[in-house]
């Protein structure tokens, strides 16, 4: 339900053009704020809001947050990072970069505005967890020189400064650790197990399972999440988390992959391949925090979420063949190039 206000809020959604950033906008723009949407476009797309540019409380500025950036907002979602393997690998310096800069600069404009800012960190601040599920006052079990470094590590550090800002300079933080989330707007080409699956299926192409397929995750539908960030941003000054977000329902890739089968009605077959390197044999929430706090647990079960995700898919398909698609991994490296043209040596250093 939309909540009431007593005062319109102008509220900075950093990476709000990405899948949950775009759902986040929706959301508060339907409880009545005014948005400043910001994204460099490497990872998210002008069509995820191209609906919303007719709507007067809406604002789009094109930029990297790596940047300092100079606004007035009265509150920060800061959810600008690639969240796919697919993405964040691509490169990972920049991903880095994103996670650790962006994260100095976005606490930074908080800090001088006095305002609260919350930091959309990640399940995988776990790494391959030793403990089952996972609980937040554990450490994690994380690789730090391996190829999914950069963003685990990354959102490990991007959750210290925030707490350090928060001990040192009394600055007002809420922190989410968002497991795998799935909905209309994923993009087809980021690697996600949930887009894989269905575009797969859709294509009558082979459905890939990495390893046995006994992997498990859980698959939280957008809506919820959605929900739970705005509760947390709402919640009592003193509760700063972290806080995991997710479906405490547990599923093997296997059984996601079967699912997808009957919502699709595709006769793809399933063939296994060598599972990647660091990937977690185990993945789910413990939401007891969410629940006792903030009253908030999923309410849509995975086979009703996968309904409008494969009609979303349905429609993309459909709107673009794939002849006039450039897939979003080829389009990373000029759009690199074209950030590194802009920005000189900054981002080329180390």
């Amino acid at each position: 339900m939309p909540r009431i206000y007593e005062s319109r809020k102008r509220v900075l959604v950093t990476g709000g053009a990405g899948f949950l950033g775009s759902h986040l906008i929706d959301r508060l723009l339907s409880d009545g704020h005014e948005i400043l949407c910001v994204d460099n476009l490497f990872t998210g797309t002008k069509y995820n809001i191209e609906h919303l540019h007719a709507n007067p409380r809406f604002e789009f500025l094109r930029h990297d947050i790596t940047f300092p950036l100079y606004v007035e907002v009265d509150e920060i979602y800061n959810l600008a990072c690639p969240a796919s393997p697919i993405q964040y690998q691509h490169d990972p310096v920049q991903t880095t970069k994103t996670s650790v800069q962006g994260a100095i600069n976005m606490l930074g404009l908080a800090k001088r505005l006095k305002i609260r800012i919350l930091q959309a960190s990640t399940s995988e601040v776990y790494g391959d967890p030793a403990v089952h599920p996972q609980t937040e006052d554990y450490w994690g079990n994380v690789n730090p020189i391996g190829p999914r470094s950069c963003y685990d590590e990354g959102k490990r550090c991007a959750e210290t400064l925030f707490f350090d800002y928060h001990r040192q300079c009394g600055l007002e933080i809420k922190i989410a650790r968002i497991f795998n989330t799935y909905g209309p707007r994923m993009h087809r080409a980021d690697g996600r197990v949930v887009s894989n699956f269905i575009v797969q299926a859709l294509s009558g192409e082979p459905i890939t399972l990495y390893g046995d397929g006994n992997q498990t995750r859980s698959f939280c539908y957008v809506d919820d999440l959605i929900d739970g960030l705005v509760r947390l941003m709402d919640s009592r000054a003193s509760f700063t988390g972290p806080v995991n977000f997710g479906n405490d329902g547990e599923f093997t890739i296997r059984e996601l992959a079967e699912l997808v089968l009957a919502e699709t009605g595709s006769s793809s077959k399933l063939v296994n391949l060598p599972l990647p390197r660091d990937d977690p044999r185990q993945r789910r929430p413990d939401i007891s925090l969410a629940k006792a706090e903030l009253g908030w647990q999923p309410t849509m079960a995975l086979k009703g979420g996968l309904k409008p995700t494969v009609a979303f898919f349905r429609s993309d398909q459909a709107r673009r063949s794939r002849s006039q698609e450039e897939p979003q991994v080829i389009a990373f490296e000029e759009r690199k190039q074209r950030f590194h043209s802009i920005a000189g040596d900054f981002l080329s250093s180390g």
